[in-house]
């Protein structure tokens, strides 16, 4: 009997293991978590303990769905219409937004700009930052005249003390750049590790659950691209945003990832710029080329950033190699698609030139093009420029290419012709029933990548490198 009972005190005894990113719990230690696949991260938790939970006193009253006030989490604008967009329409009482990106991106810019434009005589601003001095903060907001004389300032990196600023300003708006840089003195760690993000995190979301204080929280970002911190941050907040960008480009993007009070599929436009960032509310300008004529190995499209219609520009370039194996470049596309165009054009358009040349194909103005709808433009725009014949003026291209060079429907036909005729296009090409077409718009449906190239003018036979390309294959 005595013999029994010590084994089961040694089994009581005995340390468990958690997971620091999901929390499962194992009774030994393990490289790598079965239950969210990460490594590293079971560590030594403490001698588990029972514990019952009996039923305690009900704070509110369970009510019918019908008879819940929904006006109190009515949505608050921002003062940045393209913020309001991704948010579905401004900040919600409580709600705790996660805005995450690369280092420089420019999402202090943004969200001091948002807190001075929030800023109102009954709702404050309070923007906490642990990453520079206020005296910092102040020289960026005289450059971007983001000053208002409801937006309070603080720069700390002790969790009680945000909370004391908190009890002290009572704003209706907190914005905390970043949630990595701030640490509680209660819980072991660095700031920026995963115990403390946790509890940072948890703190202010209940904070701003009891208080009904909208918080914008600024997440570094890993070298993949990821959120740093355990992924239970992004489960605990209510938004979570990315703000992307070429730092060589002037376009920047606020993606929507999750969104418990909108549409995950929104896209906010945004223009950074010497005297800070500005919302861009028709930003196709920025990725086209105004020509008076046109030019070969060039074609545009219209992508989709969410549900916005964007017209881009695929430009292409090809010249003789002068090393066996040729070289193939892209920005701003996909190189894997590029090169199945590439296939594509070689065997069912017939043009055999392309794999002996060097090729560069790119978009304008920093774009990034991933959806299979610009599949039609990148090939024209090849096929354009191997023959060097111009597309005829005032085309855009909209389709998916399969392997057999087939063209694909693919969604948003009428909202993306309605966007290249509100720009002046007057020709489209498109797959087969495209729905109704806008007035002044004249639709070409085509099957394949044979009736697609027959756009290309037709040029004088001649020894050049038209010819080489395959330009006597198509036709008008």
């Amino acid at each position: 009997m005595a013999a029994a009972r010590t084994s089961r005190s040694s089994a009581k005894d005995r340390p468990s293991y958690r997971c620091t990113e999901c929390g499962w719990t194992t009774a030994k230690w393990l490289g790598r978590c079965p239950e969210c696949q990460a490594w590293g991260t079971v560590e030594e938790h403490g001698v588990p303990a029972v514990r019952t939970t009996t039923p305690g006193r009900v704070t509110n009253a369970a009510l019918p769905i019908g008879q819940v006030d929904g006006r109190q989490a009515a949505a608050r604008s921002t003062g940045v219409p393209e913020l309001d967009r991704v948010l579905g329409g401004g900040l919600v009482p409580g709600a705790v937004v996660l805005l995450a990106g690369e280092p420089g991106v420019g999402k202090s810019t943004l969200l001091l700009d948002v807190a001075a434009r929030a800023a109102t005589d009954e709702h404050r601003t309070l923007y906490v930052t642990g990453e520079e001095s206020a005296s910092q903060v102040r020289l960026r907001a005289d450059r971007i005249g983001a000053l208002s004389e409801h937006l309070y300032l603080a720069a700390e990196t002790d969790l009680s003390a945000v909370l004391g600023h908190l009890d002290a300003v009572k704003p209706s708006l907190l914005i905390l750049d970043s949630v990595q840089t701030v640490a509680s003195p209660e819980i072991d760690g660095a700031p920026g590790g995963m115990a403390q993000v946790r509890e940072v995190a948890g703190a202010l979301i209940r904070a701003s659950k009891e208080r009904g204080m909208s918080t914008l929280l600024v997440g570094h970002v890993t070298k993949d691209g990821a959120i740093a911190g355990p992924r239970l941050l992004e489960h605990l907040v209510d938004v979570v945003l990315h703000f992307e960008g070429d730092r060589h480009a002037r376009l920047r993007l606020v993606r929507g990832v999750k969104n418990r009070y909108g549409a995950t599929d929104e896209v906010g436009c945004f223009e950074l710029h010497d005297e800070g960032i500005t919302g861009l509310a028709d930003p196709s300008g920025l990725f086209l080329t105004r020509r008076s004529e046109p030019v070969p190995g060039t074609c545009l499209t219209v992508t989709l950033e969410g549900r916005r219609p964007l017209v881009a520009e695929v430009q292409a370039l090809t010249v003789d190699s002068q090393i066996p194996s040729p070289r193939r470049t892209t920005s701003g596309l996909e190189t894997s698609r590029v090169s199945m165009m590439l296939a594509v054009l070689e065997q069912r358009g017939r043009i055999s030139a392309l794999g002996k040349r060097d090729i560069y194909s790119a978009t304008v103005g920093g774009v990034k093009l991933s959806e299979p709808a610009a599949d039609l433009a990148v090939a024209l725009a090849l096929a354009s420029a191997a023959s060097d014949t111009p597309l005829p003026k005032n085309l855009v291209a909209i389709g998916e290419v399969g392997l057999a060079g087939e063209v694909r429907r693919v969604t948003g036909v009428q909202r993306r012709l309605a966007e290249a005729a509100r720009l002046g296009f007057t020709h489209a090409l498109v797959p087969t029933d495209p729905g109704k077409v806008p007035d002044g718009m004249r639709v070409l449906e085509v099957a394949d990548v044979g009736d697609a190239l027959r756009v290309l003018p037709r040029r004088p036979r001649r020894e050049s490198r038209g010819e080489e390309a395959g330009a006597s294959r198509t036709a008008p």
